[in-house]
């Protein structure tokens, strides 16, 4: 049997599977999340990242650990450089003894020393592990994965992951990438302006209200879903969205019913749909013109229902699949961290390793 550990170090949450596998399938997978704000104290990720692999596979002996980031993107850092040299020198720390693999945006295994000498890489590779990880269940497809802070949008074609974009500037260039998610995108970045009382009013250039307030608000997410700090540091609650969002345009609750608020958020939830449906269709119509094969889209992450598959519904696809209905035990929840947990699986076990359904 074969134990390994996934891991996929973002700038707010650091998500961490265990798989362990035999004769090529998966026979036990593990997942915890963690919100860690990386930018307030990037010289505690050694202790999280430690804190976590005791969590989640607690005395097994583990073969290896295979990991992505995001966090090198944090402003805790200078540069992209320096974010992954500090990555990997808390991943090196908290993983000592063991075999630590690096993800690259093509989707395979480097040591620790290959990753630093060339960081940018292995930098915000994790779309590389969710779209391996598809491609071994759908071999064309377009992946929309919708996390807290932005949304990925793998094409795949005949099980290789086809992206047009190997970093975050080339990936919002051509849509791969939307600078959209379902907890932590300022309500000023998504709409410049509302409807409110028969005129449309600019929205406060401040931090406000985010998209979980809007979430939480229609009931897209729940109150335990909202993770991570509110905006104003108060209660987690929908009367208290009510009143972030009242905000946005210099208001308050006494100042605006519940019935305007409520129309204002539609308006925003609506807004940050067609943000990722453009995304969606720059990529889905490059696709088209490379196969005459049925493109599925394929929807995960936090937001998979309320923003993927509403995205996905204003386009013309040929069919939305839920990864979730195709693997078991919460995958959807952190894709790269369980892509890049098999891909290093299949290392150790000389062979693909896949779901045993």
């Amino acid at each position: 049997m074969i134990s390994v550990m996934g891991w996929d170090i973002g700038g707010a949450n650091t998500k961490a599977v265990f798989v362990r596998t035999k004769n090529g399938q998966v026979i036990e997978f593990r997942i915890i999340i963690r919100y860690f704000p990386i930018w307030k104290e990037p010289e505690k990720l050694v202790d999280v990242l430690s804190m976590l692999k005791e969590k989640v596979s607690g005395s097994v002996k583990l073969d290896g650990v295979g990991l992505t980031m995001t966090a090198e993107l944090s402003d805790a850092y200078q540069t992209k450089r320096e974010g992954v040299n500090h990555i990997l020198a808390c991943a090196a720390q908290a993983f000592d003894g063991l075999p630590i693999f690096v993800l690259d945006v093509s989707a395979a295994l480097r040591s620790i020393e290959d990753a630093r000498s060339e960081p940018l890489s292995v930098a915000a590779a994790n779309w590389a592990a969710t779209g391996w990880l598809v491609g071994r269940l759908i071999k064309t497809c377009v992946i929309v994965d919708v996390g807290s802070t932005t949304t990925s949008i793998i094409p795949v074609i005949d099980g290789r992951v086809l992206a047009a974009g190997e970093n975050d500037l080339e990936k919002l260039t051509v849509g791969e990438l939307v600078y959209t998610g379902s907890l932590r995108t300022n309500v000023a970045a998504i709409v410049s302006s509302v409807p409110l009382r028969d005129c449309t009013v600019p929205v406060a250039s401040e931090l406000f209200a985010q998209s979980a307030d809007i979430h939480l608000i229609l009931g897209n997410i729940t109150e335990k879903e909202y993770i991570g700090e509110t905006v104003d540091g108060r209660e987690k609650t929908r009367d208290r969205a009510l009143a972030r969002l009242a905000r946005i345009v210099c208001a308050d609750i006494e100042m605006l019913t519940e019935k305007e608020i409520v129309k204002i958020t539609k308006y925003v939830y609506n807004k940050q749909i067609k943000q990722i449906a453009e995304g969606l269709n720059q990529v889905y119509s490059r696709v088209r013109s490379l196969t005459t094969e049925k493109i599925p889209v394929v929807v995960t992450g936090l937001g998979k229902d309320f923003l993927g598959r509403a995205a996905a519904k204003c386009l013309r696809v040929d069919e939305i699949i839920d990864l979730s209905k195709l693997i078991p035990n919460d995958v959807f929840k952190a894709s790269p961290a369980a892509g890049v947990a098999l891909i290093a699986a299949s290392k150790f076990e000389r062979r693909i390793v896949e779901w045993k359904l």
